[in-house]
């Protein structure tokens, strides 16, 4: 087992020499981007990171890209000492912490997109979202160079359009996509949640609610997805506080809307709970898949 958190560094040179060295002595590296603010999802990243490999780098970088100009950029939460003390507990071994100049240097004009994947769920309200993503992502993985990279679930567009970018660039690194973390009223884990008030919060267990009626009805046997998503639709639309952006399933690979059943597919929604962007997904196995 080895020592926790060995060393903080924010220059990229730095970081290339304790991977570099760790590489050279055999070590597979393990890599959890983050924003910080972390939470039982990200340090469950951290861990299953440790039961992959010998060495564990978790970078925090609240990216400025990634945020639409009417979005929680200023006030993102922003508690270093708190993170680096989850991370030492999860098992990290080295903590990337770089800077906005560091990242993004006086003249960058460079920038990563994944058009057809950016353009839908997410990217279809939050323009430029998935380019900010894709580029810091990019610049991450080749800064840091791991065997594996681990995201989370919850975040389920963003994993997919990752492996595309990693697999239309030849980006030598696997992605790793782990389960979604919920707390224990069925709200999954996010930075943002801490923004809810008590009613908002309420408000937003309508979102696994209405994942769990997809994921019964077509475990019961259900084939009219259209039926499945009307009846997604209502349980949402009828929620109080609740604005609705889409509720909806699709192929788990091109996110692209579906309409029969299909032996992989994710139910996936995103909604705001007064100014609070919440989403949420699960995979949906059918009724024959579970049975063959």
């Amino acid at each position: 087992m080895s020592d926790p958190i060995l060393a903080t560094v924010c220059e990229i040179p730095a970081l290339r020499k304790l991977v570099t060295s760790r590489r050279q002595q055999g070590a597979t590296i393990g890599f959890v981007p983050t924003m910080g603010a972390l939470h039982a999802g990200h340090t469950s990243l951290i861990e299953a990171a440790r039961v992959d490999c010998d060495f564990v780098v978790v970078s925090i970088f609240v990216n400025p890209t990634q945020f639409g100009p009417d979005e929680d950029f200023e006030k993102y939460p922003r508690i270093l000492e708190q993170d680096l003390a989850k991370c030492a507990g999860a098992g990290a071994d080295l903590v990337w912490t770089p800077d906005t100049s560091i990242m993004y240097p006086d003249g960058f004009s460079t920038h990563v997109t994944v058009k057809a994947l950016s353009r839908i769920l997410e990217g279809a309200t939050r323009t430029n979202h998935f380019q900010g993503v894709t580029t810091v992502v990019t610049k991450l993985l080749l800064s840091c160079l791991p065997d594996i990279a681990y995201f989370g679930a919850k975040d389920f567009q963003q994993q997919a359009i990752i492996r595309r970018m990693c697999l239309d660039l030849n980006i030598p690194v696997e992605i790793k996509t782990c389960p979604i973390i919920r707390d224990t009223d069925g709200l999954a884990l996010s930075s943002r949640n801490a923004y809810l008030s008590v009613e908002e919060r309420e408000s937003g267990l309508s979102l696994s609610r209405a994942l769990r009626l997809a994921e019964e009805k077509i475990a019961a046997g259900e084939t009219d997805l259209e039926q499945i998503k009307a009846d997604m639709h209502e349980l949402l639309h009828a929620t109080p506080l609740l604005k609705l952006d889409y509720a909806t399933i699709a192929d788990p690979t091109t996110l692209e809307d579906i309409s029969t059943v299909q032996p992989e597919m994710v139910a996936l929604i995103a909604a705001w709970v007064g100014a609070t962007r919440l989403i949420d997904n699960c995979q949906l196995v059918p009724a024959s898949a579970e049975n063959s």
